[in-house]
């Protein structure tokens, strides 16, 4: 398989199909960063509801006995506790992606979409009476291996657009998945004191919890989002593109991934898996080294969310649709990676050192804007590099490293933090980023 090869011209895009690409998108970023801003309260409700000897009992034994080690263990104990559930739902992705990807490459997208985002609406449904916390995991677990569907989203927009238009197709997913991630903690942290127990307390019989209420918007909107697929949604992946079914153990994400035969596409995974894995490192640690060193509060972490979330829309909305036409998928992705090393050395410093506010929205500014360059140049050279009957599947093994690197990176993250602090974690990220930086110079521009 050559990457440079010009590849049949897909149909034009159809903008229905997009706006349902988009929603759904949306919709999936909003189950993943609804709890961003809510970890440490969530500790709080289980440490005094949940009996001894259970699940949670046993998994808070062992966060506790590694933050004790700490110089913040109190701090630590809420970080380990968030990091868990991110990984638990990233790894879910890690292993269903390629599956849903390599499975809408043979039925269709609109089956897949179908069967996740109901799978979706479920995993909200079982949250919302989740008052113990085994139902609270087997939710989240749930709503990982539907969340594995962002591939066959991203790979239906492969499928409306031309090769010329795909970076800005790309850019509405950044847009996407900007707006998830200002909405999802919007939604985690405005609504937190909203307790349906305050006025039906009667109500906990069955399972109503504290936190009920934001898993009750995303579950509505999981229904929309069904809803209108079902009705309006129309197929973007005719039979005669479709490619056969794939052996068993093709589908084992690492094992995809290193059976690729085409060097080029190893080698933007890889890239793409150590741009993820740094930028983490942001996830994981911003709402505790805020919290530490400028006493940031949820409501003021949810702020910060919102901030990020609507540079993101601006960059991929709007500065990457121009920016590609001009430098390229190659460039955008580099610059964007230069740009977030950069950004991520100074927030350390703003937030470890300066301990300004003003100063530190000024870096999360860059910050954001780097982001959005690098992840839809990569993605964008990922959907260019594949061909047309394998765009589910290579974008979900795409995908699947990238949720790897977020399941990894909190752990990483998370000892660096309490060990050296924040400023210097923030320091390795920057630094760490000079490795994909590196490996994206020997990538390919293709051609059109």
């Amino acid at each position: 398989m050559s990457t440079t090869a010009d590849h049949p011209t897909a149909a034009p895009a159809k903008p229905l199909s997009l706006g349902v690409i988009f929603l759904t998108l949306y919709i999936d970023l909003i189950g993943f960063s609804i709890f961003f801003p809510l970890g440490p309260e969530l500790l709080k409700y289980y440490i005094a509801h949940e009996s001894a000897g259970g699940l949670f009992a046993t998994i808070f034994s062992r966060l506790e006995s590694l933050a004790v080690a700490t110089h913040a263990p109190a701090l630590a104990l809420g970080a380990l506790f968030a990091g868990l559930l991110g990984s638990v739902y990233s790894l879910m992705q890690f292993v269903f992606s390629p599956v849903w990807g390599a499975r809408s490459d043979r039925v269709g997208r609109r089956p897949v979409l179908l069967v996740t985002i109901a799978g979706n609406a479920l995993s909200f449904l079982v949250l919302f009476f989740s008052s113990s916390f085994t139902l609270f995991l087997f939710s989240r677990i749930v709503s990982g291996i539907m969340g594995g569907n962002l591939a066959v989203a991203i790979a239906a927009v492969s499928d409306v657009t031309t090769r010329e238009n795909r970076a800005k197709g790309m850019g509405v997913v950044g847009v996407a998945f900007g707006l998830g991630f200002l909405t999802g903690p919007a939604i985690g942290g405005l609504t937190a004191h909203l307790s349906l127990l305050d006025h039906f307390p009667a109500l906990a019989r069955w399972g109503v919890h504290p936190f009920s209420v934001p898993a009750g918007i995303a579950a509505g909107l999981c229904v929309i989002n069904l809803l209108w697929i079902h009705a309006r949604f129309t197929e973007t992946l005719p039979p005669e593109k479709r490619g056969a079914a794939l052996p068993a153990r093709v589908r084992n994400p690492l094992r995809a991934h290193l059976a690729l035969p085409d060097r080029t596409l190893r080698r933007v995974n890889l890239v793409g898996f150590g741009v993820t894995f740094c930028f983490s490192f942001f996830e994981t640690i911003i709402s505790f080294f805020t919290a530490d060193q400028l006493g940031f509060n949820p409501r003021q972490l949810t702020m910060v969310f919102i901030y990020l979330g609507v540079v993101s829309i601006l960059t991929q909305g709007v500065l990457v649709r121009r920016a590609v036409p001009v430098i390229g998928e190659r460039r955008t992705a580099l610059a964007g990676m230069g740009l977030l090393a950069a950004s991520f050395v100074a927030l350390g410093l703003s937030v470890g050192v300066a301990r300004s506010v003003p100063l530190m929205y000024l870096v999360l500014t860059f910050c954001a804007v780097g982001s959005g360059f690098a992840n839809v140049g990569l993605s964008s050279l990922v959907s260019l590099y594949a061909p047309p009957e394998e765009q589910g599947r290579i974008t979900g093994i795409y995908r699947s490293l990238g949720f790897l690197a977020r399941a990894a990176s909190p752990v990483v993250a998370g000892v660096l933090f309490f060990e050296v602090g924040g400023t210097i974690t923030f320091a390795l990220a920057g630094a760490g980023l000079a490795l994909p930086f590196v490996f994206g110079l020997a990538l390919p521009q293709p051609h059109k």
